[in-house]
């Protein structure tokens, strides 16, 4: 593998972990702005509100989970 395709794939690897930093910051970046977010847990949708209150809104079905595939795009 040369050098430019083991940097690329090692900078995609690392989206997973980025995505899930930027998700963590919008989230608390919203409640500082006095906002409330929507977050799901156990099946369930809560609001969360910036005083830490939290109120239902409705019953959910659980996440259905994708397998990881790779596709090669040939030119």
């Amino acid at each position: 593998m040369e050098l430019q395709e083991r940097a690329m794939q090692y900078v995609e690897e690392q989206i997973p972990e980025l995505a899930e930093q930027a998700t963590r910051q919008a989230f608390w970046h919203t409640l500082a702005s006095g906002d409330s977010v929507v977050v799901a847990h156990e099946g369930k949708l809560w609001e969360v509100f910036p005083d830490g209150n939290r109120k239902f809104v409705k019953d959910i079905t659980a996440p259905s989970f994708v397998q990881k595939r790779q596709f090669t795009i040939s030119s």
